[in-house]
């Protein structure tokens, strides 16, 4: 789970202490990866343990150990991208070798695609095999060597730097947001530290501070080499959840980033919910359920066996609104009466047969009340409405409810009725 909330009224001081952290950080980072890739399949333990260690004199163990974990990361997901660019290699290299070998102008089924149309499309089919197994085989060296290629702050940035009228970007607007990508202000969380966090701490009041490296010690303005920041944040999405995390000191992991465009820093939190106590559907199932049709006034429930079938009779809650006298519109919780039988002949469970007519708590069954309000009183259905008027000012002629024209006349016996020539007449 993750969040974000943007960091509003940051003074000078505060961006001059997160660039030159992140700045700082990040070179670190860019070490430790490019010391990552040089070690490939070779990486152990002994390799990692001595990575942090370098990394540890030059900053802290937490800084070290989020270093270290963000560059373990990022190669195995470059190992993965790998993977998954020679298993495409390998589809379209078995599709065009199929094809290859097929006559030209055989129709192909469903099952599998037919030859090449023409000696032209089949010669630069045949061109493209052979480019993609190039390419299929310098993967699989790459591969084989536990070599990835990685670039911190992307490769479609670095392109960029080389298209720059193409992107509307100048020198300077590249720059920004080459170094905004590069920074590192990320911190994992620790569960049983306080507020989950050592690194980057959020209060619950939604102050922040930063465990400053050691060489950028001399910047901190709270005890213990920590800087506090002068603005306050507040997650308006799932904020509570965030606020229980920290109050009991679970794992809370932040990360601090600038966005170049808007030129607004904003920091993400994110932590894991705990796993739900699930149990298997069968043993949900030994001993039956209960099925419940919810109403607009009421909620009929029927036991149910282990096979879904109807176990005894049904039962029906009735919800009674309770008004209140300050406000009609208001209503307090319904009330739940109690467990009725449904057993009448002819009716099933959920049945909705309340109508307007009904008061409160009357049982179905009983005969409906007479109309209070007389039929000449009640709205006609198809009286004609004005339509709202034309985009263009044009006047809108009025139209019926339903879309039909307005006029009505008596058609069948009744309209023979009332001729005079009818013999009934």
């Amino acid at each position: 789970m993750a969040v974000r909330d943007r960091l509003r009224r940051l003074t000078v001081e505060d961006e001059k202490v997160l660039r030159l952290v992140g700045r700082y950080m990040g070179t670190l980072a860019s070490r430790d990866l490019k010391a990552r890739c040089a070690d490939g399949l070779e990486h152990g333990s002994e390799t990692w343990a001595a990575r942090k260690r370098d990394l540890t004199a030059v900053s802290s163990s937490r800084w070290a150990g989020s270093v270290t974990k963000s560059t373990h990361d990022q190669w195995a997901l470059a190992r993965r991208c790998l993977a998954a660019y020679i298993h495409s290699l390998e589809a379209g290299i078995k599709t065009l070798r199929h094809r290859l070998s097929l006559p030209v102008g055989e129709h192909g089924s469903k099952r599998a695609p037919g030859g090449y149309r023409s000696k032209g499309e089949w010669f630069r089919k045949s061109r493209r095999l052979a480019a993609l197994q190039v390419r299929h085989a310098a993967a699989l060296a790459d591969w084989q060597a536990g070599r990835v290629r990685v670039v911190r702050g992307g490769k479609r940035l670095v392109n960029t730097r080389h298209n720059l009228e193409k992107a509307h970007l100048t020198t300077r607007e590249w720059r920004d947001r080459w170094e905004a990508e590069r920074m590192f202000l990320s911190a994992d969380g620790e569960s049983g530290k306080r507020f989950g966090n050592e690194t980057i701490r959020i209060t619950p009041d939604g102050e922040i501070g930063i465990k400053l490296p050691a060489p950028l010690a001399h910047l901190a303005n709270a005890k213990h080499g920590r800087y506090i920041l002068a603005c306050t944040v507040t997650f308006q999405h799932r904020g509570p959840e965030w606020a229980d995390c920290i109050g009991a000191n679970r794992a809370v992991a932040y990360r601090i980033h600038h966005d170049a465009d808007r030129d607004r820093w904003y920091v993400t939190a994110s932590w894991q919910r705990p796993p739900v106590q699930t149990i298997a559907l069968d043993a949900a199932l030994s001993s039956g359920c209960i099925g419940v049709d919810t109403n607009n006034d009421h909620l009929a429930a029927w036991q149910l066996d282990t096979h879904g079938n109807p176990v005894g009779e049904p039962h029906r809650f009735f919800l009674r609104p309770v008004r209140n006298g300050r406000s009609p519109r208001r209503a307090d919780p319904p009330r739940l009466d109690p467990p009725a039988p449904l057993g009448q002949a002819g009716r099933r469970p959920g049945h909705r047969d309340r109508g307007p007519g009904l008061h409160a708590g009357q049982d179905p069954g009983e005969a409906r009340p007479e109309q209070a309000v007389p039929a000449a009183d009640l709205p006609i259905p198809h009286r004609e409405t004005q339509s709202p008027a034309h985009l263009h000012g044009r006047r809108a002629r009025p139209r019926d409810r339903r879309g039909r024209p307005g006029l009505h006349l008596p058609l069948g016996w009744s309209a023979l009725a009332s001729t005079a020539d009818h013999p009934t007449a």
